[in-house]
């Protein structure tokens, strides 16, 4: 099986006057969870439109298990799921009858489609909700319901756009530990998000899109190293301070500064810089220091500092909204859809079937 599922080079998309793709590339390992950031209208919307077959670039080219997503757009879906912001289930419905209607929609014999919904429902821990109307189920359910019907033919490569938006933190764990189990069960998955803690807890990589381009690409643990370690020292007397800048200066190699109440100084340092020899330092100098602390920048400081965007949500959020922005109204969940083999005209379910 070859390493990389996905592949996309230069990318480009225009509406109107907004450029939306500048020039995108990007790479899906097999077996991986890649997280894709930005802020609102930065593109990634587009970008799944686009690797998903629902929108052609203007220029570039995409391939998924080595097809074009435009000359071979339907070995491409066969290829893939999709799971939009909003879950796209029907809620006069059971659990089961509605993963039983994406089988038979994606033209599964009935008996295959009810064994596929009765299993999927079992692995994934709903079988005890499987005969309630889906207008009971709770909003983590109807999202746990929403990607495994996305599962109903084994995609490859599955595509989750913003999973757990709106969901209780409750809700959001169990929705990460069903992600964790797709993978582990070979699926591979593209997540757009607008929670940075979300990326950062299920991304083997993260891709962050701004303006249309991708300015970084990464582990979470890489981007962070990139922007860099920071120590803080929290001085007993605030007449020191001055003097602790210097010190704090020396020891680090880096400039130092004044923090944010004349008892703080703070200054970026090398991550394998020791807090033993920082206090050495000022205790020599007769500056007694009450904390000293080195500081790992979360993923929301990469974020900022890299799209210079303060937009976003509650945990310093990536999301591009529903609406897309400068032309990016992919995000609305109406597109669910299930990957699904070539048609056999043997097997092409009738409405009257469908409602069995």
């Amino acid at each position: 099986m070859p390493e990389t599922l996905l592949e996309a080079e230069g990318l480009r998309k225009r509406f109107g006057a907004t450029q939306a793709l500048d020039g995108v590339d990007l790479t899906v390992p097999n077996g991986a969870i890649i997280g894709l950031l930005g802020p609102n209208g930065a593109g990634k919307t587009t970008m799944l439109r686009i690797l998903s077959t629902l929108t052609r670039p203007d220029a570039g080219r995409a391939r998924v298990a080595g097809f074009d997503v435009v000359r071979d757009a339907a070995r491409v879906r066969a290829t893939i799921g999709l799971a939009g912001q909003s879950a796209a289930l029907d809620e006069k419905l059971t659990g089961y009858e509605n993963l039983l209607m994406f089988g038979r929609l994606s033209r599964l014999r009935e008996r295959d489609a009810k064994a596929r919904a009765a299993g999927l429902l079992e692995h994934y821990d709903l079988a005890g909700a499987a005969g309630r109307l889906v207008s009971t189920y709770s909003g983590g359910m109807r999202r746990r319901l929403d990607l495994i019907s996305s599962l109903i033919v084994a995609p490859r490569l599955l595509f989750l756009d913003e999973p757990t938006t709106g969901l209780d933190p409750r809700s959001r764990n169990e929705i990460w530990e069903t992600v964790r189990q797709l993978v582990a069960d070979g699926t591979t998955v593209l997540l757009t998000t607008q929670y940075l803690e979300e990326a950062d807890q299920l991304a083997d990589r993260i891709t962050i899109v701004n303006h249309g381009r991708v300015v970084a690409d990464g582990t979470s643990h890489a981007l962070k190293a990139a922007i860099g370690t920071r120590v803080r020292v929290v001085l007993r007397d605030g007449a020191d301070q001055a003097r602790a800048v210097r010190l704090l200066s020396a020891a680090t190699g880096s400039p130092a500064h004044a923090g944010a109440t004349a008892h703080e100084v703070e200054g970026a340092c090398d991550p394998t810089l020791r807090i033993p020899a920082i206090v050495r330092e000022l205790d020599d100098a007769g500056v007694v220091a009450e904390d000293v602390t080195l500081q790992t920048p979360s993923l929301d400081e990469v974020f900022l500092a890299l799209t210079g965007s303060g937009s976003g949500g509650r945990s310093g959020g990536a999301g591009e909204s529903g609406s897309g922005g400068a032309g990016d109204g992919a995000g609305d969940g109406s597109h669910n859809f299930v990957s699904a083999p070539t048609p056999d005209p043997t097997t092409v379910p009738s409405p009257e079937s469908l409602s069995r």
